[in-house]
C-alpha cells in the first residue's frame, strides 16, 4: 500500500487531493480497496457509474468491439457511431444533430462555440454556483472563484446571475447575448434544483432576444434525476444540450445535441480526434440499452424518493437542509463536511462534497434499498459524533 501511494504521489501532477485508499475493483454499487475493504460508492466516478461498476453488458460490448475496431476518426463512417447517433437523436427528436467528443467540458466548449458561430454574438450568461468544466471556455461559464482565479483572464463576454432568479436573468440577456447556459440541478454548486417556472422563463427570455439556450445535463442526464433527462421534469426543449459522464457506462465520452436554431456548422469548424470512436460508441449503445431495459430512471425516482424521505427523518441539529432530485442528493450541514466525509469512509461509505458544507450523494442507480439504508446509517452515525475539526466555515 505505501509503495502504491508513493509511486502515484511521486509522479502525479499534484492537482488532485487524494484520499488515503486505493480502489482496485468495483461491482455494482460497491468498490474494494487494495486491502480488501469494501465500500458502498456514492461518488460513482463523480456521477459516471450510473449503471454501477463493471456492468456485464457494457464490459462485454467493450471487449467485443475492441477485438473488431477501437479507433476511427469521424472523417469515415462507422456502424457503431451511426447507431449511437440515431439512438441519441430519438431521445430528443427536436435535437436531432449531434457532436461527439470525450467529456463534459468538451461538450460545453463545443456548445459555446456553436452558439457564438450561430448567432454572431459573443455574450454568454451563466448562473452563480454553476459548474460547467475546467477548460478555458467552460471555466469562463463556471462561477466558483476557486476554479477561476488562478487562470485569469478568462474568455471575455461571460457574466453570471443568481440561479432561480428570473428578474436577474431578464436584465442580463440582451442583443449581444449568444447563449444562456444553465444546469437543471446545480451539482457542484450544492445540489440546488431549478424552481418551477425558472427554466421555462429562461427559454422564453432567450427566444425573445434571439439568444440560444444551452442546458448542461452532464451530471443530471441519463436517469440520474428519475427521468432519462432532467429536462423531462420541465417539458423543456433547449437549443443545445450537453451530455457526458455516464453515457458510455464508464468510458470517456461527451455529446452535444443540436437543435434547428443552431446554424452555420460546416466541415472543419470544430472536431475531435477521439470523439465518436467505435469503442466508446459500442459501450454507449450497451449502456443506453441497460438504462432502458432495467428502467434505471424509474429506479432512480423510487430510490431517490426513499433516500430523501429517510434523510429528512434524521432530524439532526447539524443538518440545515436536505435537497435533491432522484439520486442526486445534497445534505447541507451547519459545519464543513470534510471530517464527516472521512467518518463516513471509516464506516464503509464513499461520498463527496458539493462546496464546503454539502455532502453530495451520487450512488449508482442500481444501488439496492439495503445499501441505501447502510448509507443513511453511516451518515447518521457520522454526524451524531462530535468532530472537533468541523469548524464553522
Amino acid at each position: 500500500m505505501n509503495e502504491l501511494f508513493e509511486n502515484e504521489s511521486s509522479h502525479s501532477s499534484g492537482v488532485y487531493a487524494k484520499h488515503p485508499i486505493a480502489i482496485v475493483r468495483g461491482d455494482g454499487a460497491r468498490v474494494w480497496d487494495s486491502e480488501g475493504r469494501e465500500y458502498i460508492d456514492c461518488v460513482a466516478g463523480h456521477g459516471v457509474a450510473n449503471l454501477g461498476h463493471a456492468h456485464p453488458a457494457v464490459t462485454e460490448a467493450i471487449a467485443a468491439q475492441a477485438r473488431r475496431l477501437i479507433t476511427l476518426h469521424e472523417a469515415y463512417y462507422n456502424d457503431q457511431r451511426a447507431a449511437l447517433l440515431a439512438k441519441l437523436a430519438r431521445m430528443v427528436p427536436e435535437l436531432d444533430r449531434l457532436f461527439l467528443c470525450n467529456s463534459g467540458t468538451e461538450a460545453v466548449e463545443a456548445a459555446l462555440k456553436f452558439a457564438r458561430l450561430s448567432t454572431g454574438r459573443s455574450g454568454v450568461v451563466a448562473a452563480m454556483r454553476g459548474f460547467h468544466g475546467r477548460t478555458m471556455g467552460a471555466l469562463s461559464a463556471t462561477w466558483n472563484k476557486h476554479y477561476r482565479e488562478p487562470f485569469l483572464p478568462l474568455v471575455p463576454g461571460f457574466s453570471h446571475v443568481p440561479f432561480n432568479n428570473v428578474e436577474a436573468l431578464e436584465k442580463a440577456v440582451n442583443e449581444d447575448t449568444a447563449a444562456v447556459i444553465l444546469e437543471v440541478v446545480q451539482g457542484e454548486g450544492g445540489v440546488h434544483v431549478a424552481e418551477p417556472g425558472y427554466l421555462e422563463a429562461a427559454r422564453a427570455i432567450t427566444r425573445e432576444h434571439g439568444a440560444l439556450l444551452i442546458i448542461d445535463e452532464v451530471q443530471t442526464g441519463l436517469g440520474r434525476t428519475g427521468k432519462m433527462l432532467a429536462l423531462e421534469h420541465f417539458e423543456l426543449i433547449p437549443d443545445l444540450m450537453c451530455l457526458a459522464k455516464s453515457l458510455a457506462g464508464g468510458l470517456p465520452v461527451g455529446a452535444v445535441l443540436i437543435g434547428p436554431a443552431v446554424r452555420n456548422l460546416a466541415p472543419g469548424l470544430h472536431g475531435s480526434t477521439f470523439g465518436g470512436n467505435p469503442l466508446v460508441c459500442a459501450a454507449a449503445l450497451a449502456a443506453l440499452e441497460v438504462l432502458e431495459s432495467e428502467d434505471l430512471p424509474g429506479q432512480a425516482a423510487e430510490k431517490g424518493a426513499y433516500l430523501l424521505e429517510r434523510l429528512n427523518e434524521l432530524r439532526s441539529p447539524l443538518i440545515r437542509e436536505v435537497r435533491g432530485l432522484g439520486l442526486i442528493v445534497g445534505v447541507e450541514l451547519k459545519s464543513r463536511v470534510a471530517p464527516y466525509l472521512a467518518a463516513m469512509q471509516d464506516r464503509g461509505v464513499l461520498a463527496f462534497a458539493a462546496g464546503l458544507t454539502v455532502i453530495r450523494l451520487l450512488p449508482p442507480l442500481v444501488i439496492t434499498q439495503a445499501e441505501l439504508d447502510t448509507v443513511i446509517e453511516a451518515l447518521r452515525s457520522a454526524i451524531a459524533e462530535p468532530i472537533p475539526e468541523a469548524a464553522e466555515p
